[in-house]
């Protein structure tokens, strides 16, 4: 890939995960080319590789879309981040280093101060959170577990499900970090891999009512 090509990935996916690039929207290599200053060759490349990590489709026609995403797909990604989450924390427990839970509590630390704000800096907490589940992969120590994760945690359907978290659940979000901290503390496998299911689990239904929601609003003003 070519700096132009970089930069024009970097551009793109953070218009789709911003929201400025909505669900469904075509997007054109022309108009993309001037938004970031490059030519068409880079875009091309840079939207083959969305297409590759999901977010972006193209039709038989051979026009690319940001991926609109069913109920059913996104709670199957929610499910896959069950499962290899999961497995990472439990692998975490007995690999992390205290330097590794230190960074864990100031990010977590972070994250309560995004949170308790006159109102909630949801792109803060996003970034901790990041942040936070990063390093419990880098405890985790296997290269191929953050390959598998990086397609799913970084989609924009886990951008949307923030940004529908009201501050109650963003406080849970901090609580359950909290708890995940005390199961490293005892190098409790099992009862990490707990938290971090209902932790998903809990987002993925914040995400499932909120496209409810939506939906059903859309069809009332048809």
């Amino acid at each position: 890939m070519s700096r132009a090509s970089d930069k024009a990935y970097d551009l793109i996916r953070n218009m789709i995960l911003s929201g400025e690039l909505a669900s469904g929207v075509q997007v054109r290599e022309e108009q993309l080319a001037e938004s970031c200053g490059v030519s068409r060759t880079p875009i091309r490349d840079a939207l083959k590789r969305l297409e590759a990590e999901l977010f972006i489709r193209r039709n038989s026609a051979q026009r690319s879309f940001v991926a609109d995403w069913s109920l059913d797909e996104v709670e199957e990604a929610f499910d896959l981040r069950i499962m290899l989450e999961c497995h990472a924390v439990r692998r975490a427990s007995t690999r992390i280093v205290v330097a590794q839970l230190d960074r864990l509590r100031a990010l977590n630390f972070g994250l309560l101060g995004a949170i308790e704000g006159i109102a909630p800096d949801v792109n803060t907490f996003l970034e901790c959170n990041r942040q936070f589940h990063a390093i419990i992969l880098e405890a985790a120590g296997s290269e191929r577990l953050t390959n598998m994760l990086s397609r799913i945690i970084e989609q924009p359907v886990v951008w949307r499900t923030a940004h529908n978290y009201d501050r109650d659940n963003l406080m849970m979000s901090y609580r359950e970090h909290e708890e995940l901290l005390k199961a490293f503390d005892l190098k409790d496998g099992g009862w990490a891999e707990a938290v971090m299911s209902a932790h998903i689990r809990r987002a993925f239904h914040t995400y499932a009512d909120a496209h409810r929601h939506h939906n059903a609003m859309a069809s009332k003003t048809k």
